[in-house]
């Protein structure tokens, strides 16, 4: 027999406890709202420090440019400060080394010396050695033998001298040329002629030189 029940059913209450989707959709668009504001304040803080940041680069790196051709500028100042210093010093020494035939012929004497060099001003001694700023054309060979080289003749005409004599060989010409002219008693120096001779008494080879200048007085 089938049985058949007509009393109303008792519904099942929702527990308090469980939330019902309403809320829980409440809930994510309030976290996503919360989420989303801070975002675009944490966001909009950190582009305002980048812009200063940026800023302060910039400004930092005009202030290195400015410092930067300033500095040029003094460097100049200093190079053009210590050449001029030089120059003056190479002016003073000239003055002051009073030029007379006796001081020329013993500058000659020292020339003509084994191990002696010219007397020269700071900036000829720069040009004449092997460092920054040295001119390989002025510099001489500071092994050479000046016993290879022998004078027979010094003029001075007005303050032109006329110097002759004889070498074994045409280098030992230009090495005593080089000495003359980074001396400080000596300017204008120039080999005017080398001509092979042969001694007659005793038939040795040498050069007959004549070398030409003006004498620092």
């Amino acid at each position: 027999m089938i049985k058949i029940n007509l009393l109303p059913q008792r519904r099942v209450k929702r527990s308090a406890s469980q939330p019902s989707a309403k809320a829980a959709l409440v809930g994510v668009g309030s976290l996503v709202a919360a989420g989303a504001l801070v975002f675009f304040m944490v966001d909009r803080s950190k582009r305002e420090e980048l812009k200063r940041i940026d800023a302060s680069n910039e400004d930092l790196r005009r202030q290195i440019a400015r410092q930067t051709k300033d500095l040029e500028g003094y460097n100049e100042m200093v190079a053009a400060k210590e050449t001029a210093e030089m120059r003056a010093f190479a002016i003073d020494r000239l003055i002051h080394a009073q030029v007379v035939p006796a001081h020329v012929l013993h500058q000659l004497g020292e020339i003509l010396t084994t191990n002696r060099l010219p007397d020269m001003t700071d900036e000829m001694t720069r040009r004449v050695g092997t460092g920054q700023g040295s001119d390989p054309n002025r510099r001489f060979q500071l092994d050479w033998d000046p016993s290879h080289v022998w004078m027979s003749a010094f003029t001075d005409t007005a303050g032109v001298f006329t110097l002759e004599g004889g070498a074994q060989s045409e280098s030992d010409v230009t090495q005593l040329s080089k000495r003359l002219a980074a001396s400080v008693y000596f300017i204008d120096v120039t080999p005017a002629g080398v001509d092979r001779m042969t001694d007659i008494p005793t038939g040795m080879n040498y050069f007959h030189f004549t070398i030409t200048g003006k004498l620092a007085y």
